[in-house]
This record gives structure tokens, C-alpha cells and sequence, in this order.
């Protein structure tokens, strides 16, 4: 089990790394994360939804990703209260509190879920959650000590350099937890290292000694490592030629599965520009809604950001605007949750530039689907909503999916467009006639699975220079 001495220091990237390492070894790997808090999910093949970063290490393990690779997804709804969602399947909303009290029903979810993958894989790399030591969260804790404890499972303790205060993070970290609990852990791998690794040999020493725990790798600063992010919006813009085409998204406060966006940030012809709050979007030529988990309450937020004009101005000026699913739905002219889905009953005002309504309902939709676009661009991709938009008469759909059901809607001047599909951007065609539809000129198709797997690779291949394998792994790297 990999654990981090904070959020961000490294244990997703280091259990995708691990993964794929032990693929290349021959092993049956799976990754394990108990319980993972993000907004960023994905479909799994059994109908499921666990976080995006544990469908990532899945694929570094070339499996399938299934929903009890992730047993507990918990996805914000508001500052104090989450969605909860076991094995894959919605559950109910419930407050910190609430959930806290939950955590014992969690943990046999969990347990099962671990029995089930055990029962198949030759090996599982587990993923923890924050920090291990936030005192206030130890009580029936199942994302960190708390599982290994209960699952018998050794655990290395990841920490990020580039933060500053390394030793003290691991020294501190280590000092918290109980005597058992210390002898579990295995020993430290030091992530983000940056400059000459003679110097830092001093406080290699210096730990080992003081902890009697060896230091099992120090792993360089991968610079533009392009994988997925678990949760975290990476607002920093790049420095591309200014005529490419400007992409626009405003960062909703509930966004969710951000990483849509990830193939456009990475694509040579595209300045992508997430917009946080308080920042006043620039000019664009193609302006995204994305997706969100409080759809009528981001939707208030954008009216009261002043969005609304901004967007009248964007499309008085020829602009293109695409909304994604919570962000299709607010291009409608009513959002309807009749029940309290994820907010307290009521009906809420939309943007009113497509003739849409949209009721939400308890029953999510969850569908890995394939498709065309109108010109026949084949689009893949992952349905994750608890909405229904019908097409309104006399307007065309977005796509076309496998088995003739239609997605989405385009207004009939074709400036906007608005679907339910995530992940819409990573299928080549798909992504090249979506450019050119918002106006860039001889647009590339960028192949983003290929870009995963390479870079996911080149991360295996820092692992096995880096780490001392035959210590962290003996029975597949014999002495």
C-alpha cells in the first residue's frame, strides 16, 4: 500500500507506475484505492463508476477497470456533504458527520471488495488517501492504516520534495502513527527530486538512521508527466503561439471530470484557458460549460459570476459554445430535481440557449458508449448523469450512439452544441472535427490513449532506475 504524507504527494502517479512495472514483469496486477474522495470518475466495464485515477492505474495494469477497484467513491456535493457511492453504485447523500458514522458499513464494502480482487489477481497496489496521520480522521479510519491494519497489507510512505520540509513530513508522519502501524510501514520513497542527488545523500542518511526505515528511491521531477489529475484544476495556461485556437472554461465551483479538457491541453494547436473564479474570462473561440456535481447551484454561481453576458457577447461575435453534461444542461431553459438529487427540491432557470429541460432522477445514467458525429467522425466515450434532456423537435443531435440512440443537441445555426459525453475529446476524428467545427483551421488529430500509454511508460521506466524493486518486490525481483 502506497500512503502519502499529504494530498498531492505522489501516490496516484506512484501506484500507476507500480502497476505497469509489474505488468512488464509478468504479474496479475490490480490497482486498490478503499476510498477515494474526487469528482473526477469514470465508467467501469461492469456498469460501475470509480475515480478517474483508478481507471489510469487499470489501464497501466492492462485490465479492465472495474468498480471494485474503488469501492467507496465520495463525490462533494457542497463543503460539508457528498455524494456516496459503493461498488460502483450511487448510495445517498450524506454530510461529514453522517458519514463518519458510516464508515463501519463502508468497511465491509470495502473488505468484500478486497476478498473479490484478491480471489483473481496475483498482486494489488493499493492507493491511500491524504495522510495517514490526520489525527482527526483515525477513528474507524478505511483509507489509510486503518485498511492495512485490517487486510494485514505493508505499506511505503510516499512524500513530495518539491513541497519542501521532506524529512519533516516523513519523520512527522511516521511519529504519529501506533507502534503497529510503524512496523507496517516498510520504508519511504522521496518524490519530485530536482538537482544533484549527492547532495541530498546527507539527509538520506540522516533519516534512515533516525527511523531505522530505508529510503527505497528518490524519483526526479518528471517534467510534463501527462496523465490524468485525481481531482486537483491545473490553472496554469502554457506558452503557445498566440494564433491557436482559444478554448475557455470556467471553473464551476462542482466541477467534475475536468479531465475531458486534458487532450486539449495538450494539444499543440489549442490554448486552453480554465477561468477560477474572480478571473475575468478573456476573449475565445470556443467556450466549454463542463461538467458538474451541484448543477443548479454552479448554475447560480455563473449568473452571478456574470457569465450569462459574457457568453451573449461570445456568441454575438461568432463564437462556438459547448456545454458537457451538467454544462448541456445548463444551456437549457430549465433544470427540474424534483426530489433533492443533489440539492433541496426545486426547479432553477437556465441559460436559455437551447429549448431543453431537464428533470433529474435518482437513477444514474452510467454507459461506456461509441458513436458518430453528423459528418460520421467516429466519438467514444462514458455517460455519468442523473439527468433527462429530451432532443426538442426539429433539432439535430449531437451524436449518434451504437444502436441508434441519440445524444445531445446542436441549435440550429450550429454555434452551439451540447452532449452527454465525457471523455469526447480522446477519440481522434472526434476530437480534429470538433476543432474544426469551432473554427481551427487544418486541425490535427491528437491520439490521447496513445499519449496515456506512453507516458505511462516512460513513468515505469523512471521507476525501475530509480527504486530498489528487489526490496519493495522480492518474490518477483529475487536477491
Amino acid at each position: 500500500m502506497v500512503q502519502g504524507t499529504t494530498s498531492d504527494a505522489g501516490k496516484s502517479i506512484l501506484v500507476t507506475g507500480l502497476c505497469r512495472v509489474l505488468r512488464r514483469r509478468g504479474v496479475k496486477v490490480a490497482p486498490f484505492k478503499p476510498q477515494n474522495m474526487s469528482l473526477n470518475s469514470a465508467v467501469t466495464d461492469d456498469g460501475g463508476e470509480i475515480g478517474r485515477a483508478q481507471a489510469l492505474q487499470a489501464q497501466a495494469a492492462g485490465v479492465a477497470p472495474h468498480s471494485d477497484m474503488n469501492p467507496v467513491l465520495l463525490k462533494p456535493t457542497s463543503d460539508t456533504g457528498a455524494q456516496v457511492i459503493l461498488r460502483g453504485r450511487a448510495q445517498r447523500n450524506q454530510d461529514a458527520r453522517q458519514y463518519h458514522d458510516y464508515k463501519k458499513v463502508a468497511m465491509d464494502t470495502v473488505l468484500a471488495a478486497w476478498n473479490a480482487l484478491g480471489a483473481e489477481y496475483e498482486a494489488l497496489v493499493v492507493e491511500g488517501a491524504g495522510s495517514p496521520a490526520e489525527i482527526n480522521l483515525r477513528a474507524n479510519d478505511i483509507a489509510n492504516m486503518g485498511f492495512a491494519e485490517a487486510v494485514d497489507c505493508p505499506v511505503i510512505i510516499v512524500a513530495d520534495i518539491d513541497r519542501g520540509g521532506v524529512f519533516a513530513h516523513l519523520v512527522g508522519t511516521l511519529a504519529l502513527l501506533s507502534p503497529s502501524e510503524q512496523a507496517r510501514v516498510q520504508g519511504f520513497v522521496i518524490n519530485r527530486f530536482r538537482g544533484d542527488i549527492s547532495l541530498l545523500q546527507p539527509g538520506l542518511d540522516w533519516l534512515e538512521q533516525y527511523t531505522g526505515k530505508p529510503v527505497l528511491g528518490v524519483l526526479p521531477y518528471l517534467q510534463q508527466l501527462q496523465l490524468d489529475a485525481e481531482d486537483a484544476v491545473d490553472a496554469s495556461q502554457g506558452d503557445k503561439d498566440e494564433h491557436c485556437l482559444q478554448v475557455v472554461v470556467p471553473v464551476l465551483p462542482r466541477i467534475a471530470n475536468h479531465t475531458d479538457f486534458d487532450a486539449l491541453r495538450q494539444h499543440p494547436q489549442v490554448n486552453l484557458h480554465y477561468v477560477p473564479p474572480g478571473r475575468q474570462p478573456p476573449p475565445a473561440d470556443l467556450v466549454i460549460l463542463p461538467g458538474s456535481k451541484n448543477v443548479r447551484g454552479d448554475l447560480r454561481w455563473l449568473k452571478e459570476a456574470g457569465w450569462h453576458n459574457y457568453l451573449t457577447r461570445h456568441l454575438r461575435y461568432g463564437g462556438r459554445l459547448l456545454g458537457i453534461c451538467g454544462g448541456y444542461q445548463m444551456l437549457g431553459a430549465s433544470i427540474d430535481d424534483p426530489t433533492g438529487i443533489e440539492e433541496a427540491p426545486g426547479s432553477s432557470t437556465g441559460l436559455n440557449l437551447l429549448p431543453l429541460h431537464t428533470v433529474l432522477e435518482s437513477e444514474k445514467a452510467l454507459h461506456r458508449v461509441r458513436g458518430t458525429l453528423p459528418g460520421g467522425e467516429a466519438i467514444s466515450g462514458y455517460e455519468i448523469h442523473c439527468g433527462q434532456t429530451p432532443l426538442p423537435a426539429g433539432f439535430a443531435p449531437f451524436a449518434t450512439l451504437e444502436g441508434g440512440r441519440q445524444d445531445g443537441c446542436r441549435s440550429a445555426d450550429n454555434q452551439i452544441a451540447g452532449t452527454y459525453l465525457h471523455g469526447l475529446f480522446d477519440s481522434p476524428q472526434a476530437c480534429r472535427a470538433l476543432l474544426t467545427w469551432a473554427g481551427l483551421a487544418r486541425a490535427r488529430a491528437e491520439d490521447r490513449q496513445a499519449v496515456r500509454e506512453a507516458q505511462i511508460d516512460r513513468l515505469a521506466d523512471c521507476l525501475e532506475t530509480h527504486l530498489d524493486l528487489a526490496r519493495l518486490f522480492p518474490r518477483w525481483w529475487p536477491q
